[in-house]
């Protein structure tokens, strides 16, 4: 037995296609090679799309695809304290600060700007908020204003210095936060983003192989300094790649023709749907 530790953290907004049965079966047989453990989390800190019957569902799909996780399963929405405590840790470091900025005016600060720094997802945010005085922040928010909680990247970076994190199929990496600028950690209402619940949850859970698509590649640089800041061991990571259609696009949840859901009531055996998601060599 060893201490590997994977998991699969699906959001309910709909149905599972091929491409999250190929991620699921990736961090399943990591672990099982490994004789180590398998989770389950669910993500469902989106109450406008997050579904119960979307999360009945892609358990159903997981288990005939002849998946097995631990139990019980992680939800997020049931954890928010875990992740208010450790935001709260890090305004208290001084690297979080209120945005008050809507994507209609960060759109139009980018423009008047002329030009904006650009990320591997687009423009990055321009920092607007970032040196507003305490005083109109305070102001603004006993207003009742809405407000996005920011991560200060370059005051962040300043108190962690240098930082890398080992992928397996790239190999080391210096960590480059800044490219994804002043990422969202929290909402006025919501405690969390994607950003830290993941990072919380996977060091809660004692995750230590954090398998999951290449998109994600980037986002793991960030992920690596919220790691630091809140004094957490890094995992290791395995970035694979992603299914495409025919057109060479990414699935997506939209394209219902590649569903788990479409392909099982179509007929298909599991044995066929996991060849079709990568792996004919069974489970």
């Amino acid at each position: 037995m060893t201490d590997t530790v994977t998991r699969f953290a699906p959001s309910p907004t709909g149905h599972l296609h091929l491409g999250h049965a190929h991620s699921a079966l990736f961090g399943w047989r990591a672990a099982m090679d490994a004789g180590g453990r398998f989770l389950l989390r669910i993500e469902d800190i989106d109450p406008n799309r997050c579904r119960p019957e979307f999360e009945r569902d892609l358990i159903e799909d997981l288990a005939w695809l002849g998946l097995t996780w631990e139990r019980p399963v992680r939800r997020q929405s049931e954890h928010l304290d875990d992740h208010r405590a450790e935001l709260v840790r890090l305004q208290t470091m001084g690297v979080v600060y209120p945005c008050f900025c809507t994507r209609k005016d960060i759109a139009a600060e980018i423009a008047r700007a002329g030009h904006a720094p650009h990320g591997p997802d687009g423009p990055l945010y321009p920092g607007t908020c970032r040196d507003l005085p305490e005083s109109i922040r305070r102001e603004r928010m006993e207003a009742g204003a809405a407000y996005a909680l920011r991560l200060d990247v370059a005051k962040a970076r300043a108190m962690t210095g240098p930082l890398r994190w080992h992928d397996r199929a790239k190999g080391w990496q210096e960590a480059t936060p800044e490219i994804l600028g002043d990422v969202v950690l929290a909402r006025k209402d919501t405690p969390t983003s994607y950003h830290l619940g993941v990072t919380v949850d996977d060091h809660i859970q004692g995750v230590t192989l954090v398998t999951r698509g290449e998109d994600l590649f980037f986002a793991t640089h960030l992920h690596r300094l919220l790691q630091a800041l809140l004094g957490y061991d890094p995992p290791d990571y395995h970035h694979h790649g992603l299914l495409r259609n025919e057109r060479g696009e990414r699935l997506a949840k939209r394209d219902q023709a590649k569903s788990l859901r479409s392909l099982r009531e179509a007929g298909h055996s599991p044995a066929q749907v996991r060849a079709m998601a990568g792996f004919s060599d069974g489970v």
